[in-house]
């Protein structure tokens, strides 16, 4: 063999054998696929991975251990808001919540523009849980859609097949399963190009229900039963995406629209037979409705192997309107130019090339009010709030209050008068947000 002969055959085996380097943004497939798990009324204490005790939830949590697991993570404090919120990229003083307009733009609609197959398969929820046809799915960017228009709140579901009625049930245990059934058939029918899937859970909303197969097994009651239907489910989809070779071409999110209604348990155990139907917001302070952080702070995994670092943990500000710019990152897609993004692009906190991500500040919001405003570890509780959801208690008190969520992630101890200069300078900037001139409207018109 030739010395030059030689050197290049050692050259190749030295390369086989060093380490791959880390991966950078730029350096991502153009058009991966997306799937975004997005269950309902999931406190922040309901996963294992984030406290839970009484229920299992192995596949989420391995999920976890695959990606990175957010803990400053917000949606918004209810369920419309919160999707329009998500599927907008704004907050819901500008995308309407549940009277979500036509003229909204949407992720599914910017990556169908990008050549992505779009589906959505669950609640909707932004179209004032009616069939007005260009609120629905289909016009706002989603090729295909199934699932109810609205929430579950009397125990029953309405489904949609597209744009046509589809019949419904008053089976809540048989949901879970349902959705992910269509799920799997939608990525083993599309697995050749690239698919944006928004697979919107209806659980555990409200009247919560498991199938005979997990009704029962958990130590955590009903509510225990249901997100340990939720966590199978889960990982099914999950096998389905090893089994097709998609894993490493897909970034899954897991999240929740808001926080658990523990604020009304007693109500729902009347509705469940003394059953515990509602979930845990862990440590932090209140609950659905709330802009105290147990309202809207939930669980967020992010897993794409070799891109997203795996066994991580971010306490970085990170939110659901962050996914529109970072998806249109990702893939290519072009960002509206004609309307004002709350969002911002994450891929580089995403890809672990930055540890404090690129948003600093949060605010909160209320029926169209303005609560309180987030910067960096502060946050500062507006004053004389009138704006409330009346199962919300716990409205604190009509001065200013500020906690520092580094060390006060419950809320508990009020440090304004020992900062009078940090309320000050937060004063100025949550006063300092444009407004939009139209005020909003929260109600549900059904």
């Amino acid at each position: 063999m030739s010395l030059v002969l030689r050197c290049a055959v050692l050259l190749c085996w030295i390369s086989a054998l060093a380490p791959a380097a880390a991966l950078r943004a730029e350096d991502a497939p153009a058009k991966p696929n997306i799937v975004v798990i997005f269950t309902d009324d999931q406190g922040y204490g309901d996963l294992g991975c984030y406290g839970a005790t009484d229920y299992k939830t192995p596949r989420i949590d391995e999920l976890a251990e695959q990606g990175t697991r957010f803990t400053s993570f917000y949606a918004q404090i209810v369920c419309g808001p919160s999707r329009s919120a998500l599927l907008t990229g704004r907050y819901p003083i500008h995308s309407l919540g549940w009277s979500m307009p036509a003229s909204e733009v949407t992720i599914a609609e910017l990556l169908q523009k990008a050549g992505y197959r779009t589906v959505c398969f669950g609640k909707w929820d932004v179209s004032n849980r009616a069939a007005i046809l260009d609120r629905m799915p289909v016009a706002q960017g989603f090729d295909d859609y199934f699932g109810p228009l609205g929430a579950n709140d009397n125990g029953r579901v309405k489904f949609h097949e597209n744009n046509e009625p589809a019949g419904g049930t008053g089976d809540m245990g048989s949901l879970t399963g349902l959705y992910t059934d269509k799920a799997i058939e939608f990525v083993e029918q599309n697995a050749e190009e690239p698919f944006f899937l928004f697979l919107a859970h209806t659980m555990v909303h409200s009247v919560i229900g498991a199938s005979d197969e997990f009704r029962g097994k958990s130590d955590g009651e009903l509510y225990g039963d249901t997100m340990q239907e939720l966590d199978f489910n889960v990982g099914r989809l999950l096998d389905t995406l090893d089994r097709l070779k998609l894993s490493d071409r897909t970034l899954v999110i897991f999240t929740s629209d808001n926080g658990p209604w523990s604020n009304i348990e007693k109500r729902l155990r009347q509705v469940h037979d003394g059953q515990l139907a509602s979930g845990s917001p862990g440590p932090l302070r209140g609950a659905k409705g709330s802009t105290y952080e147990g309202g809207l702070r939930v669980p967020c995994i992010v897993r794409w192997p070799g891109h997203v670092p795996a066994g991580r943990e971010s306490d970085a500000v990170f939110a659901t309107i962050d996914f529109l710019p970072t998806f249109c990152k990702l893939t290519g897609a072009e960002l509206p130019s004609d309307r004002h993004l709350d969002g911002v692009d994450q891929t580089a906190l995403l890809m672990g090339e930055s540890e404090e991500g690129a948003r600093d500040e949060y605010f909160y919001f209320c029926r169209g009010e303005m609560h309180a405003y987030r910067h960096g570890k502060w946050k500062l509780i507006l004053p004389d709030r009138k704006e409330f959801y009346g199962y919300v208690k716990d409205r604190g008190s009509s001065d200013v209050e500020l906690y520092d969520l580094e060390s006060d992630i419950g809320e508990s101890n009020n440090v304004a008068d020992q900062h009078p200069d940090v309320v000050q300078k937060l004063l100025e900037a949550a006063r300092a947000y444009e407004m939009p001139k139209v005020p909003y409207d929260p109600r549900i018109r059904t």
